[in-house]
Order: structure tokens, then C-alpha cells, then sequence
């Protein structure tokens, strides 16, 4: 199951354009814009529902402001035993926590809540932060103003995952800066592990995580810089109801993905590609971020 928030006021948000590069300028008037992603949201709400993919909507509200809230797997994510909240980086996008998406899910347990963290200006911005291999209990975090070291020990800790740490940079005006989230470099599936090891610039830590994922017996797939400037790496495996699996991923990153890296990862499942530039370019986020997996509770 994927939980998607429907949003009602879409638009640039200015406290989380500091850091992440991927976002651009607004130019356009603010009802164009969420006019324009509610469309797209729509139509991969819909393009998922093709492929018997089961999606939760809930719709977002206008009040309080939450130009982010199109991007829940931030603030919450789940697992098996429950759910985990997550401290956040921009103070408008606490407010996302006092969004109520309970009712439309199965009941579960808060496993426990990072969000405190928040007083000390300390982050972790859940599966955006954090890449999760659920299948080996490895947890991948690339370092940045969202994402600190001392949180993902202490969520590898609670939950039993094994954290492998590193920086990770990308290319803006000339500089090496950080990569805002660990999910617009690398995506892990059940059999396939796709990395930008260009990003990371420490050969040492390159080799690291490169041997991580080799360990785990899944076939590698290497996109460049480029294709990650793309969104080519924001794409998550989602599974059908009947367990058929299929790659969720954005038009813009199918594009860059076309060749080598777009066969291998049809090797793994169906491709599901969605057309939303507006979300990409004014959110600064793409398919992957777009929706949280709901794992269903034990017991």
C-alpha cells in the first residue's frame, strides 16, 4: 500500500530551497502551479491504480500552509511494528505532522518519534534521508543539513538496521555541495540497487557503499550526475496486489534512464513513468518522494 497527500496550496517552498538545489525559481502565478500538480498528482495516483497498485489519497488542507506536503515519506514512515516521525528541516514542514492520515489506514502503533529533535536542530527526514534495504536491515544515509549522523545511529539502533554513512555531493554553479536526501542518489529494490557513485567523491566511501549493495546480491545499475539531475535516481520498486513488481519513476528520469540502465532495470519490473515536471521543478522532489510505503502491521 502507498500513502499519497493530495495537495491544496502547491507551490516553491522558500525555507527548503536553501539546500536543495533540484528546486527552481517560481515564475509562474501560485494557481497555475497547483492547478498544474494536482493534475499530475492525479494522473500517477491514476497511472499506479492501472498497474493494481493500492494507493491511499488523503487530501491535504489549506490551513495550516504546507506547500510540501505532496512529499509525506519525510515526516512519517512504517514498518512492520508501527510507524516512526521524523524531525524536520524547514519549520513549515513540522506542520505536515498535524496532517490526519490515520483514519484512512490500518490501525498501528507509534514505534517512537524523532521529532524533538527538531529543538536541537537536529535532523533525519525518514526515507528521504534514509535509503532502506527492508530485505538485509541496511540502512544508507548520505550526511547533509537534513540528515545527521547521530540521528540514523540512533534509528539504525532502535530498529535494528545496520548504518552505512557517507557524503554525498552534487555539482551547483561550479561548487561540490550536499546532496540534500540519500533518495535522489540511490533507490534499492528487492533484486536491483541503483547508485550515482559519482556523487560520492571520497574513493573510500565510494568503495564502501559500492561493496554494501555488491554484498547483498542484487545487480548494480550506475547512473551518472547528469541522469541524477534528472530525478533518475527518485524511483522505488512497488509491488502490485497480486505481487507483481513494477518501478515507479518520473518521465524526466525514464528520459535520462533510456539505454543501459532503463533495460537492466526493466529486468526487475514493469515500468510505471509519470509525467510531473510541475512537482520536480517547483518541489524539488519526483516520483519516489512522492509517496510512503504503508507496510502492513503483524499480529
Amino acid at each position: 500500500m502507498l500513502l499519497m497527500i493530495r495537495p491544496a496550496a502547491f507551490s516553491l517552498n522558500a525555507q527548503t530551497a536553501v539546500n536543495n538545489y533540484f528546486q527552481t525559481q517560481q515564475e509562474n502565478e501560485f494557481a497555475d502551479i497547483q492547478s498544474k500538480a494536482l493534475e499530475e498528482f492525479d494522473a500517477m495516483v491514476a497511472s499506479l491504480k492501472a498497474v493494481n497498485v493500492e494507493v491511499v489519497v488523503v487530501k491535504d488542507e489549506q490551513e495550516p500552509h504546507t506547500p510540501d506536503s505532496i512529499f509525506p515519506n519525510n515526516w512519517v514512515s512504517f514498518h512492520a511494528e508501527g510507524y516512526i516521525l521524523y524531525p524536520m528541516y524547514a519549520a513549515n514542514r513540522r506542520l505536515e505532522r498535524s496532517l490526519n492520515i490515520w483514519s484512512a489506514l490500518p490501525p498501528m502503533n507509534c514505534l517512537f518519534d524523532l521529532s524533538h529533535e527538531e529543538l536541537s536542530n537536529r535532523f533525519l527526514e525518514g526515507t528521504g534521508s534514509m535509503v532502506l534495504d527492508r530485505y538485509h536491515s541496511i540502512a544508507y544515509a548520505a550526511l547533509s543539513p537534513r540528515t545527521d549522523r547521530k540521528l540514523v545511529e540512533v534509528w539504525c539502533e532502535k530498529m535494528n538496521y545496520t548504518p552505512v554513512i557517507f557524503e554525498a555531493f552534487q555539482s551547483v554553479k561550479g561548487q561540490r555541495l550536499p546532496i540534500y536526501h540519500t533518495n535522489v542518489m540511490m533507490s534499492v529494490g528487492s533484486s536491483f540497487a541503483l547508485w550515482c557513485p559519482e556523487s560520492i567523491d571520497n574513493l573510500n566511501e565510494r568503495e564502501r557503499v559500492g561493496l554494501s549493495l555488491r554484498m547483498s546480491d542484487r545487480e548494480l545499475i550506475e547512473i551518472s550526475e547528469s541522469q541524477l539531475h534528472s530525478f533518475a535516481g527518485n524511483i522505488l520498486q512497488v509491488f502490485s496486489r497480486d505481487g507483481h513488481s513494477n518501478i515507479l519513476m518520473s518521465f524526466s528520469a525514464e528520459k535520462a534512464l533510456e539505454g543501459h540502465a532503463l533495460d537492466a532495470l526493466r529486468r526487475h519490473g514493469e515500468i510505471v513513468a509519470c509525467s510531473i515536471p510541475t512537482i520536480e521543478q517547483f518541489g524539488g522532489g519526483s516520483a519516489r518522494c512522492m509517496v510512503a510505503e504503508v507496510v502492513a502491521t503483524e499480529g
